[in-house]
């Protein structure tokens, strides 16, 4: 009998958001990179905007097997690996989170991040072995949540001055890092407030497209770090 060869994985319509959301990313990297720190910004807004909604899509195909259940969720989670966790921290040291303290930060934040997915996927694979549908709650901060605060701290710039807008870089990974690994209930949002959230950053992306280009030229950020930053901010006035 001849059996007809197949790729590996599962190819349908539940999983192209997903991979929309990873492939703005990298093209958000690449943009990072060489410097177009605004389109970088508005590459993690979309690829958030893309994460908030491939589940529902997933979910509403009501024959998945076992098997693609399983394979879409390790999808998400590795995706999200690479759009919200590698890559803020990608913008943060590009930006200027660098030295000691800029390593330590954003190591601290990678690993929590890929804590909190392995985390949730075992939990959510127990779960699922008992119940269906969507999680009620979340454990922690969804590593998403990154794609909501980096847009909103780079839009300080705009109000701010660079030594500011740098201590807000810092104390965004250290923050939000802890978050994703501190076991507390949150309840998931629901179409409206989720509405309230795509418009914020929305706002946040649009002021930052229209008033951040010159602002945060990448040749004004101190080589070494925050401490390089604050010293000439206290002793060059």
């Amino acid at each position: 009998m001849n059996k007809k060869k197949k790729l590996i994985g599962f190819y349908d319509y539940t999983v192209v958001l997903t991979y929309m959301g990873l492939s703005i990313s990298v093209i958000g990297m690449t943009q990072a990179i060489a410097g177009k720190f605004r389109s970088a910004i508005v590459c993690l807004a979309l690829s958030g905007l893309c994460d908030m909604f491939d589940g529902k899509i997933a979910r509403s195909k009501k024959n998945r097997t076992e098997d693609e259940k399983l394979f879409g969720m390790q999808l998400d989670s590795l995706c999200d690996v690479v759009c919200f966790g590698v890559y803020p921290a990608m913008i943060c040291w590009l930006l200027g989170v660098r030295g000691a303290t800029g390593w330590l930060l954003i190591c601290f934040y990678c690993i929590c991040s890929v804590i909190r997915l392995a985390f949730f996927n075992v939990l959510e694979i127990k779960r699922q072995q008992v119940e269906d549908g969507a999680n009620k709650y979340y454990h922690g901060l969804p590593i998403t949540s990154m794609a909501i605060v980096l847009p909103l701290i780079f839009m300080l710039q705009v109000f701010v001055s660079n030594e500011t807008f740098m201590v807000a870089l810092h104390l965004s990974l250290l923050i939000v890092g802890l978050l994703f690994v501190i076991d507390f209930k949150l309840k998931k949002p629901n179409n409206t407030f989720l509405a309230v959230i795509v418009i914020i950053v929305a706002v946040a992306v649009i002021i930052t497209i229209l008033f951040s280009n010159f602002r945060i030229p990448k040749w004004n950020f101190p080589p070494n770090g925050l401490s390089d930053c604050l010293r000439g901010f206290l002793f060059n006035k």
